[in-house]
């Protein structure tokens, strides 16, 4: 009987524990992988929540910047326009020169007597017509009579400034626009009640509207007229939101026009 000896190679047990330490190795880098792409997919997750967050904040920075912008606008346009009261104040006339326009546009609703601004801009006398005596009164009158804005307020260009004499017998506004530094446009009323709208959009819902108003500026056509048919074009009136009212002109205690200045 024959025994066959079997015999192990040494190469096949090494082979065999060998593989262990590889299997190993390739699990660690395959964890090593996926450690890698949870934390880069974590930082794409990060980096998207700051763009969104920094997208939601960008229109609120974009509408404080802007409020901004008009804030200091409107005290730019306050302080050319109490420059101006100051320089009238105290008869500087460069200064008056410097604020105002020399083609400035002006408005006046009132009295012809209380033309007082118009006669500090330009030196004019008061009514030449009437005689030595009238223009001697008035001409006193014109150096007494002081504008000392009681309010100043400011909506872009526009400056509204309102004030009383001290007999509280005479109210004023001035409505002023101011372009670029300089005042290019004043409206003036005495003894006047004012109110003051900003026009609006046509297809705007109609608020606070008089229909009855006589300002033909206050209305637009919503449609031009059928050249077919002889019936008149509907008439829709602007939404012209409220923004100011004087208030010195119940000083006086007295019965008032009222005028509306849309801007």
């Amino acid at each position: 009987m024959h025994t066959k000896s079997v015999s192990h190679s040494p190469h096949q047990s090494n082979s065999s524990t060998d593989k262990i330490p590889i299997v190993l190795s390739h699990q660690l880098s395959l964890l090593r992988l996926f450690i890698f792409y949870l934390s880069k997919q974590k930082a794409k997750a990060n980096i998207r929540f700051l763009v969104c967050k920094a997208q939601a904040n960008k229109p609120r920075l974009e509408l404080a910047n802007s409020q901004e912008i008009l804030e200091e606008s409107d005290s730019s346009n306050q302080r050319v326009v109490q420059a101006l009261y100051e320089a009238l104040k105290s008869r500087d006339v460069a200064t008056v020169h410097k604020l105002v326009a020399p083609d400035l546009e002006w408005w006046f609703h009132g009295p012809p007597t209380h033309q007082y601004l118009m006669r500090l801009l330009t030196g004019a006398s008061s009514d030449t017509s009437s005689g030595g005596r009238n223009n001697l009164k008035n001409k006193r009158q014109d150096s007494c009579f002081r504008f000392a804005p009681k309010t100043i307020v400011s909506f872009g260009p526009t400056v509204l400034a309102e004030g009383c004499d001290d007999a509280r017998s005479i109210v004023w506004v001035h409505a002023w626009t101011v372009t670029n530094g300089v005042i290019t446009q004043i409206r003036e009323y005495f003894n006047t009640s004012l109110t003051v709208t900003r026009f609006g959009d046509s297809t705007a819902a109609v608020t606070n509207s008089d229909p009855s108003s006589p300002s033909a500026s206050d209305y637009e056509s919503a449609s031009p007229p059928s050249t077919s048919s002889s019936s008149t074009a509907e008439i829709t009136p602007l939404h012209c939101p409220y923004l100011w009212e004087s208030s010195v002109s119940d000083l006086v205690g007295k019965s008032m026009p009222g005028l509306v200045l849309a801007i």
